[in-house]
């Protein structure tokens, strides 16, 4: 059963889609009506997305991952955000070590 983003996760994604570019900005428009459809399996807090496409317009043509950062200190990690058809998709975040990440880092910590 779909289920509201958490308060990290929106934070996360708005931080990483803060671009003033028509993609950015259609993304953003997205979040409100962004609902988590599935988690990942090992642990880590990546998230499907689903968007209420009624509610809202796809964005322009972009590449896929429409954004790819990573934290730095202490965290040690990447975070795409992936769409598809325009709409997002996916939040993933991947751990550079073995231990999975459990938690959305601070959004602070994004560097580009």
């Amino acid at each position: 059963m779909p289920e509201p983003l958490s308060a990290e996760a929106t934070a996360t994604l708005r931080a990483l889609l803060a671009g003033s570019d028509p993609v950015s900005g259609a993304l953003l428009a997205q979040i409100p009506h962004a609902r988590v459809v599935r988690r990942c399996g090992c642990g880590c807090v990546t998230v499907d997305l689903e968007v209420d496409r009624t509610a809202v317009a796809p964005a322009p043509s972009h590449d896929n991952p429409a954004v790819e950062a990573s934290y730095g200190a202490p965290h040690w990690a990447g975070v795409l955000v992936f769409t598809e058809g325009g709409y997002l998709s996916l939040l993933e975040i991947y751990s550079v070590s073995d231990e999975p990440i459990s938690a959305w880092p601070d959004p602070h910590f994004i560097e580009r």
